[in-house]
């Protein structure tokens, strides 16, 4: 039995699919009861389990081969630094006290980096406190994901500006689609013979070539043939554009930090640790599948 934890996200479900697609049995570990209907279809098992509550995440591991874990950044909580953490510790301990064969963890580019790096120094922590697990560990640090810039596509296109806190606007930098994470994510999984069976096993993945803000412009103006031209946000104007955006002062502040370091060029490949992969698929065809979603249709 294979468990996943956040099947319902992009990269959990494409590895929940392709599982499901190799012939084997899944437990799909969702939230929410309606967020499992699409997997259960694909054959899956559903398992309703709150990463805040140790006794579901009991329940949800029983008898599984391997696990699939990922604790995501609380986005409407006041304090989602604290969350996340307490999150991990009660995945880790679950996993601690019942270890499957196999866990791969869904980390960050820069997670091998102990200060400074505010949403990326989460996946550091998750990190350390999984290794202490029984279980032959995979962590499959992923750069960022190129469905991030949805969230400011809408304002974008209308405003005809790609507002961006990658600095400079020429800097090429990794990113990488969620889907391509998660199908290396599955054939990880499926990998019964990893290299010299090294725990933790560290696995790199990135897009085919890296991008800039300026790409991303370029790129969101051909597919929707509008005009759409970078814009590089003054460090004073980062937090307000945050708050605006809805986030509170301390998540705006964890993002603040990582761009900072990202900036500096700090957030990368750990160099000559463990193994580099690339996706295959282009940011254009991630922007292109997300214009419907936000009400733009090319004109």
């Amino acid at each position: 039995m294979y468990v996943i934890f956040g099947a319902a996200g992009n990269a959990g479900g494409i590895t929940a699919a392709r599982l499901r697609e190799a012939g084997r049995a899944v437990r799909a570990v969702v939230r929410h009861e309606h967020q499992g209907e699409v997997l259960a279809k694909l054959g899956c098992e559903i398992a309703l389990a709150d990463l805040t509550d140790r006794a579901s995440v009991a329940k949800a591991i029983e008898g599984a081969d391997a696990v699939q874990i990922l604790c995501p950044v609380p986005r409407n909580d006041p304090h989602p630094a604290d969350s996340m953490r307490h999150m991990i510790d009660i995945a880790a301990s679950a996993l601690r006290a019942n270890p499957p064969p196999r866990v791969l963890a869904l980390s960050d580019y820069g997670a091998e980096l102990d200060r400074g790096t505010g949403i990326t120094l989460l996946f550091h922590y998750l990190e350390a406190q999984l290794k202490p697990v029984e279980s032959h560990l995979t962590f499959l640090r992923a750069a960022e994901h190129m469905q991030n810039w949805g969230r400011v596509m809408p304002a974008a296109l209308k405003a005809g500006v790609l507002p961006s806190l990658h600095q400079p606007l020429d800097k090429r930098f990794p990113t990488v689609s969620a889907q391509d994470v998660g199908r290396l994510a599955a054939d990880l999984l499926l990998d019964h013979d990893p290299a010299g069976e090294i725990t933790p096993r560290i696995v790199s993945i990135e897009g085919p070539q890296r991008i800039s803000a300026l790409d991303v412009a370029r790129t969101l103006g051909e597919l929707s043939g509008r005009e759409v031209v970078a814009q590089a946000l003054p460090r004073e104007a980062w937090t307000p554009m945050l708050l605006r955006a809805g986030l509170n002062a301390e998540h705006a502040r964890l993002i603040t930090d990582l761009y900072e370091t990202h900036n500096a060029g700090r957030i990368d490949v750990e160099a000559g640790v463990g193994e580099r992969r690339f996706g295959t698929t282009e940011l254009a065809e991630v922007l292109a599948a997300m214009l419907p979603r936000v009400g733009v249709t090319e004109s």
